[in-house]
């Protein structure tokens, strides 16, 4: 049985993912930045580019690949169509399929993003003493399509997608703090509260990931999440795309120190 152990460092979690581990990987590598993947062909890669610089929170973008590229400067070495534990395929914005390897989908004109993720927030709370109850109930974090539109670049337009993390009420501040030091994976939350402002219907049942249990004294804290491009894909329906599974990130080489500002 794979324990989180045995994905504590970068390299040995997207080996284990190369091999076929399929979870999410919030708690995976803990200290180094994870990643959001887009791939688009290059026909659609400057509307994505221009999604990314017009909304940064959603979309804080790590890295952009040349045309055709599998690797990363943000982890030299690694398979873009391997070492993630699960993908989206995309065909004019219909989900098709769910695999664990891309490989023979791969081609010529394929551009990737990177984008940062929440998930390399959540060693700064635990640092901080915030509880993070997605990873204490070893469950995928809750996400939520929201009210709130973003900017539309080109072709792409969208909502914005949120993660929500249950948070004692009197660590909230705490929360902001620190999240707001790392804007390059997502920074301070959008919203604390009701989610009812969000057009959020039901907390219990996220678009995105599982639902989270709260403990007494918990608020819902509500960051940028970097699904959003997804839910962009859903709505404005290019041809092909490929994407990582909602909670299922590109781990790198990179420290989330290297993201965070003091």
């Amino acid at each position: 049985m794979t324990t989180l152990a045995d994905t504590a460092t970068p390299a040995g979690a997207r080996g284990l993912y190369r091999e076929g581990l399929v979870v999410p990987t919030s708690g995976h590598a803990p200290g180094f930045t994870q990643a959001n993947l887009v791939v688009l062909p290059r026909d659609w890669a400057y509307d994505m580019l221009l999604f990314g610089q017009r909304n940064p929170q959603p979309v804080p973008l790590l890295d952009v690949t040349d045309a055709g590229s599998t690797s990363t400067a943000l982890a030299p070495g690694a398979d873009l169509r391997t070492d993630l534990p699960r993908y989206r395929v995309w065909r004019d914005g219909e989900l098709v399929d769910e695999p664990s390897d891309v490989t023979d989908l791969w081609r010529d004109d394929l551009v990737s993003f990177l984008i940062g993720c929440s998930f390399s927030f959540e060693r700064a709370l635990l640092d901080a003493g915030v509880p993070v109850r997605n990873i204490e109930q070893e469950r995928n974090v809750s996400m939520y399509r929201t009210n709130r539109e973003c900017r539309p670049a080109g072709r792409l337009a969208g909502p914005l997608v949120v993660s929500m993390r249950p948070i004692p009420a009197a660590q909230v501040a705490t929360a902001v703090q620190v999240t707001a030091r790392m804007p390059q994976v997502h920074g301070a939350p959008v919203h604390v509260g009701s989610p009812e402002s969000l057009g959020i219907a039901d907390v219990d049942r996220p678009d995105f990931g599982e639902p989270v249990e709260s403990a007494p004294g918990d608020v819902p804290v509500y960051w940028a999440c970097g699904v959003t491009p997804q839910a962009a894909l859903m709505d404005s329906r290019p041809p092909f795309a490929i994407t990582h599974a909602p909670g299922h990130m590109f781990v790198t080489d990179v420290p989330d120190s290297a993201y965070r500002q003091f």
